[in-house]
This record gives C-alpha cells, sequence and structure tokens, in this order.
C-alpha cells in the first residue's frame, strides 16, 4: 500500500517540480502600465487692433486658449500701461458691442489666430465714489437751503425758520432719502461693474444737485405756501414716502455673491414690500417714483413735480433695458411681468 501510494502521488510531485522555475532562472519580469499620452496644448495668437484707424496696437503671442478676455486685457496692459484694463473696450467687430470680462478665448467665435478690436474708454473713476458724490451733494445743498445761509434770500431771513411744519417733515423727508442712498452704496450695493467714465459723474452731479437746490429754494423760500387740503394731504404724501426699496435692494444684492458677476432672475422673497417682483422687473424704480410723488404731494411744489417727471423718463428707459436683457438671457422669465409699471409699462 505504502508503495502504491508513492508511485500516484510522484508524479504530481515531478509536475510541480516542473511548474516551479529553477533557482538560476529569473521570474518573469511583470509589463508596466502603458502612459496616457498627453493631449497637446494649442496656443492662440491675439492681435489686437484699433477700432478706429485699424492699426496693429499689440501682438500676443503663446496664449492658453482657457484665458480670459479680463486676463487679455492685462496682458495689453503691459505692453500698453496707459490703458489699464478698467479703461479697455476689447471687441469682435470695430462696431460690435464690449466683451465681457469673464468670457473665455477659446468659446469664442475665433481662430488660433485671433483678431480683436480696441476702444478707449476714457479715464475711469469707480461706481461707489459716483454715487457717493452724487448722493452727498443734494444732502449738503437742500440742508443750506434750509438753514437759510447767507446770499441766498434776503439778509433779514438768514438762519431763520419756516413757520410751516411741512417744510421741516420734507427736510426731514429729503435728508433721509439721500441718507439711506449713502448708506445702501456703502454696505448694499454690488455692483456688477467697479468702474463708469469719469466724464458721467459732472453729468449726473449737475442733475442731482441742480435739481435738489431748485427744490430747496422754492420749499424753503419765506413765502412758500403749504398745500392746499392741509394735513391729510401731507400724512398721505408721507406715506407714499416712506414706502422705499431698501427691501428691493437687499433682495438683489442676495441674488449676488460677493466678488461675483453672477446674474439670476430674482424672485418674491417673505418680506412683503418685494412680492411686486410678481409683476415688475424693475421694483426699485417703481417704489422709487412713488417716494417722489409721495414728496411732490407733500410740498405741492412744481419743481419737485418737473424732478419726478425727469427721473420718471429716465427710470423708465433703464427699465425697459433691464427687462430686455432679462427676457433675453433667461428662457424661463415670467412672462407676466412689466419693466416698470404693472400691466401699464
Amino acid at each position: 500500500m505504502d508503495t502504491l501510494a508513492l508511485e500516484a502521488t510522484s508524479p504530481k510531485k515531478a509536475d510541480n517540480a516542473a511548474a516551479a522555475p529553477s533557482p538560476g532562472l529569473a521570474a518573469p519580469a511583470k509589463r508596466k502600465p502603458a502612459k496616457k499620452a498627453k493631449k497637446a496644448v494649442v496656443f492662440f495668437e491675439v492681435e489686437i487692433l484699433d477700432a478706429k484707424t485699424k492699426g496693429k496696437l499689440c501682438f500676443l503671442d503663446k496664449v492658453e486658449p482657457n484665458a480670459t478676455i479680463g486676463e487679455i486685457k492685462s496682458m495689453f496692459h503691459k505692453s500698453h500701461p496707459q490703458w489699464y484694463p478698467a479703461r479697455q473696450s476689447i471687441r469682435l467687430d470695430s462696431k460690435g458691442k464690449s466683451l465681457k470680462d469673464e468670457d473665455v478665448l477659446q468659446h469664442l467665435p475665433v481662430g488660433t489666430t485671433a483678431t480683436f478690436y480696441f476702444r478707449d474708454l476714457g479715464a475711469q473713476i469707480s461706481w461707489v465714489t459716483v454715487f457717493l458724490t452724487e448722493y452727498a451733494g443734494p444732502l449738503l445743498l437742500y440742508l443750506m437751503f434750509y438753514f437759510r445761509v447767507p446770499f441766498i434770500y434776503a439778509p433779514k431771513y438768514d438762519f431763520t425758520t419756516s413757520k410751516h411744519w411741512v417744510v421741516h417733515l420734507a427736510c426731514m423727508c429729503h435728508s433721509f432719502h439721500y441718507v439711506k442712498r449713502l448708506l445702501e452704496t456703502l454696505f448694499v450695493h454690488r455692483f456688477s461693474h467697479g468702474t463708469m467714465p469719469l466724464r458721467n459723474i459732472f453729468k449726473n452731479c449737475t442733475y442731482y444737485w441742480g435739481f435738489a437746490a431748485w427744490m430747496a429754494y422754492y420749499i424753503n423760500h419765506p413765502l412758500y405756501t403749504p398745500p392746499i387740503y392741509g394735513e391729510q394731504q401731507i400724512r398721505l404724501a408721507l406715506v407714499m414716502f416712506l414706502i422705499g426699496n431698501f427691501s428691493i435692494h437687499i433682495a438683489l444684492r442676495n441674488l449676488r455673491p460677493p466678488g461675483s458677476k453672477t446674474r439670476k432672475i430674482p424672485y418674491p422673497t417673505k418680506n412683503p414690500f418685494t412680492w411686486i417682483f410678481l409683476l415688475v422687473s424693475c421694483p426699485n424704480y417703481t417704489y422709487e417714483l412713488g417716494s417722489w410723488l409721495g414728496f411732490t404731494l407733500m410740498t405741492q411744489c412744481l419743481p419737485v413735480a418737473f424732478f419726478t417727471v425727469v427721473g420718471f423718463i429716465q427710470m423708465t428707459v433703464w427699465a425697459k433695458g433691464k427687462h430686455r436683457s432679462y427676457l433675453k438671457e433667461f428662457r424661463d422669465y415670467p412672462p407676466l411681468r412689466s419693466p416698470i409699471l404693472p400691466f401699464v409699462l
């Protein structure tokens, strides 16, 4: 039995011995996984021409395909220090629209040799500086007329006060309005564009400062007469004036994270003052119009009424432009909304 058992098991040992590598032979080497071939990066050549003369201003070689227009502006600025990025307008066509800073080179309708056109936007100034200047002027000018500083009215009225309480109320409302605007500029607003042309500050200040002085002169004049319907008219006007647009500014601010330029469709929040978003694209202008209508009713002053009409025309232009951009940018934009007045305009 032992012999048979040894004979039966011996072939297996032989097979195992044959399968095992001999001490003198090395084991076969393992194959290393093949490395993935890297894709070659196709760099762009960017040529920047003057939009007016079509002359070459700059040639940028080996620009990465994921470079943004903002980065191209920075490259252009290195060769032309007098044109800082905020001053540049880069376009695909000499008469076309300016490209956005966040536009990516490889996503634009250009080849690997891209041609752009440059326009100088002129000296720039920050929006914050513009707004602070615009709103500080009316606040200070109105108070000068309210306190009747010398050289405005007859000398006998210097530093006197009006006998009509509505004049004092109007001063508080006007001051409150512009103090609120200054605080919103500093702590609430988030601007999609950091700067605007410097020349605009002179035009804007002429508008705001000029109207403020004109209104204040008549409201604080020693011969001013209060509204016809007395206290009832003034109280109604005060309610209209106080329904302001602060809630709208907060809602719009929350749509844009700090440091971003993202745009979203504004919707009503839990705040009842934002429910007007259901019917209007730009309720901040709607509330602004209501405030100045209330101030017109409160003071019953013709210059205030004229300022309200001019402001309404300008705000309508802005609201229509913003409404059109919403419709163009968002396919699911609510169809019931009007630019500034529900179902009307």
